[in-house]
């Protein structure tokens, strides 16, 4: 039972930034954009917000500045994306390579440790509240508020028009630009939150591409979850349990196998997310709209 008990505090745990980042790219690509970079944004909020932090030793204005630098990020996408009409894909990825190199630089150049921060004291981390790091409890009441606000408020329904349908959200006199940057912007600061938790709740401090794939596997997560806030959810558990349950697994021997290599551990949750997809990916239907960029009729 304790082990059982253990386990399920884990899986909310590495949930967290799933679940922010898994409704970033829902936000996003219920409005029409496709966001690859969800993993350079977490990644560049991690950095600023252990970076801050370990300046000024406050964890809420490192929080603040994971939100900025990860916003302005969204924004970026969003102008490429949105105003000039690029390849949204394109887009993306090249958001993730120029924030794994700069954050490195920025890091070597700044602290002079090989491009990390330096290690964060207890006051420059995220406090708990009822044994959970206190941007737990957020980030699972962002479940019920995201459902809530794209299936009953005008924002949410007209996000997710622009998403099947730009051309009749213009008609009707509301600006389809408008919208997506609104969306990408909202993607850039959850995701900037999902960064702060990773450096300064998970861990201690910012190291190389710490965010090791998360943003993918929330990509992943959305599509899994058929662009649905509850179903994104739920596939975000499943995610951070076999996450959970692989590193339990480093260094268990199994009879006549031995020690599980730590290379299969590591593997095991993308394993199974390609397992995953491969199942379901093909019954999943994206918004009409997605990755198209919009060119209003003349």
């Amino acid at each position: 039972m304790n082990e059982l008990v253990s386990l399920l505090a884990a899986t909310v745990r590495v949930a967290v930034p799933l679940i922010l980042a898994g409704f970033a790219g829902l936000v996003s690509e219920r409005a029409g954009i496709v966001d690859i970079g969800l993993e350079g944004k977490m990644l560049a909020g991690a950095f600023a917000a252990a970076a801050i932090a370990a300046v000024t030793g406050n964890v809420w204005l490192g929080l603040l500045g994971a939100v900025a630098a990860a916003g302005v990020l969204g924004l970026v996408h969003g102008f490429v994306a949105i105003t000039q009409r690029g390849n949204q894909v394109v887009s993306g990825m090249a958001i993730n390579i120029l924030v794994s190199g700069l954050s490195m630089t920025l890091g070597l150049a700044w602290f002079a440790q090989g491009g990390r921060t330096p290690p964060l004291p207890p006051g420059a981390r995220f406090p708990e509240l009822f044994g959970q790091d206190v941007l737990v409890w957020p980030a699972f009441l962002l479940v019920p508020l995201g459902w809530w606000v794209l299936s009953h408020t005008s924002f949410g329904l007209r996000l997710r028009a622009v998403g099947e349908n730009p051309a009749a959200v213009d008609t009707a006199g509301v600006s389809v630009a408008r919208l997506r940057y609104a969306a990408v912007l909202i993607a850039g600061v959850l995701c900037g939150v999902a960064g702060a938790y990773i450096a300064t709740a998970q861990a201690a401090g910012f190291v190389r591409d710490m965010t090791g794939g998360r943003g993918y596997l929330a990509l992943a997560a959305v599509v899994l979850g058929k662009w649905r806030p509850f179903p994104t959810f739920a596939a975000c558990l499943l995610f951070a349990g076999l996450d959970a349950v692989a590193i339990r697994l480093q260094g268990v021997v199994v009879p006549w196998i031995g020690q599980v290599p730590v290379e299969f551990v590591q593997a095991v949750p993308y394993v199974m997310t390609v397992v995953l997809l491969a199942g379901f990916v093909g019954r999943a239907v994206p918004p009409r709209a997605a990755g198209t960029p919009y060119v209003k009729d003349r």
